[in-house]
């Protein structure tokens, strides 16, 4: 006899049975359905290719020819017109009156002191510029002189001027400057002016004591 869980079983495998086939017939109709549908072909894989040592050609390299054109003949252009200028007058009234002589020099008085210029070379200043007493000289108790040599430039004014001697060495810096400062005429030569060289002139320096007299200067002089 059987039991009941054999029942069981025989009764599930009996109801599955059916089941089982309609699932078959379905799948069996869908497969058959999907094998009448029309095929498409996919698209095509693009292939690339590729070369691992490709040879490269040569570049050419286009030279441009240059031609040069003949250099025409450049006429300048005419020169701008001449402007007009006023013409200056003549003067009428002369510069100075003492041009070819010495000028005359008063003595100067300063706090009793007095200079003198003596010219040793035959050319005369048109313009002397008397020189600066130093202090420290003038409270002093005997005069003082400076010889002096120097150049004239074709313009007449003295350069390379030297003190070749003085009795006190504060004479020397006011003998320099103030010949310096002279003007001489210009010397023509051949119808064209020219230097003068090795002009020598002394410049002393006088003090003067209570009563107005002159003090004496040094043996050498």
């Amino acid at each position: 006899q059987e039991t009941a869980p054999a029942r069981r079983d025989a009764f599930r495998y009996g109801a599955m049975l059916p089941v089982a086939g309609l699932m078959t017939i379905g799948l069996t109709l869908t497969m058959a359905g999907l094998i009448k549908a029309e095929f498409t072909p996919q698209d095509k894989t693009e292939t690339v290719t590729f070369e691992i040592n490709p040879k490269v050609e040569d570049i050419k390299v286009t030279i441009k020819e240059t031609t040069i054109e003949a250099v025409k003949e450049v006429v300048p252009p005419p020169p701008p017109p001449r402007i007009e200028q006023a013409q200056a007058e003549q003067p009428t009234v002369k510069i100075t009156s003492i041009i070819g002589a010495v000028p005359v020099f008063k003595a100067s008085v300063i706090d009793k002191k007095t200079f003198e210029i003596v010219v040793d070379s035959t050319e005369k200043p048109l313009l002397r510029i008397p020189p600066v007493f130093p202090n420290r000289f003038s409270q002093g108790d005997v005069s003082g002189y400076c010889r002096v040599q120097f150049d004239v430039n074709p313009e007449g004014q003295p350069f390379n001027v030297e003190a070749t001697f003085c009795t006190n060495t504060q004479l020397m810096a006011p003998t320099v400057k103030s010949v310096q400062k002279w003007n001489y005429a210009p010397k023509v030569s051949n119808g064209q002016a020219v230097t003068r060289s090795g002009l020598k002139t002394t410049i002393r320096f006088d003090l003067q004591d209570e009563r107005g007299n002159i003090l004496p200067l040094p043996a050498r002089y």
